[in-house]
């Protein structure tokens, strides 16, 4: 087995991760907030107007949408707390499943996991999460793209990872279906024989 598919490299990619997340966002409240804590509204242009930074503080889950809507009798870093408790033991069970072969899907579920801590340290600390990273798409859906942070960039890009892996590793998923196939024929005549 390759290296980036072994366990030791998944916890580093985990730890660069969260990592990187947290000194981006620290590097923002640094930059974008005045005396106060406050931000200041600067706006700092890195590609023109395509892609930009300015502080923006998420009190809700994804995409600003707010826990109190969905459980108005938990306090809110309690309903993150059960959100991310759920998430990380759905993404355990779903790393231990893959077979150990398909070193993309099981990457992206690890950028995923990373990613997740990265913003759920964000909500136990701060109530919140940091986001700073603008981007316009012109003409594209919306007029710009929901401010984000490192931390939503590898849970987006270990996404993408775990739906491309069957069309990447297409002949590997042919394999491991027709496997699971033949193991799943062998056990239903073992069965058979047995009654």
């Amino acid at each position: 087995m390759k290296f980036y598919n072994k366990i030791p490299f998944h916890i580093i990619v985990i730890v660069i991760s969260i990592v990187s997340d947290q000194l981006t966002k620290l590097w923002a409240l640094t930059r974008f907030t005045n005396d106060s804590g406050a931000p200041n509204h600067e706006v700092v242009n890195v590609i023109g107007d395509w892609i930009r930074f300015q502080l923006v503080f998420n009190k809700g889950a994804a995409f600003s949408s707010r826990p109190q809507d969905l459980m108005p009798f938990l306090p809110a870093w309690v309903f993150f707390l059960l959100i991310s408790i759920v998430a990380a033991v759905v993404l355990f069970w779903f790393y231990k499943s893959v077979d150990k072969r398909d070193y993309l899907s099981r990457l992206g579920i690890v950028m995923i996991f990373g990613g997740a801590i990265g913003n759920f340290i964000d909500r136990m600390r701060l109530q919140m999460v940091v986001d700073f990273i603008d981007c316009d798409f012109p003409d594209f859906i919306m007029t710009r793209f929901p401010t984000f942070n490192v931390a939503d960039s590898f849970v987006t890009v270990g996404v993408a990872l775990v739906i491309l892996s069957p069309v990447i590793l297409k002949k590997l998923h042919k394999q491991i279906k027709e496997e699971e196939a033949a193991a799943k024929a062998a056990k239903e005549a073992k069965d058979a024989e047995t009654k």
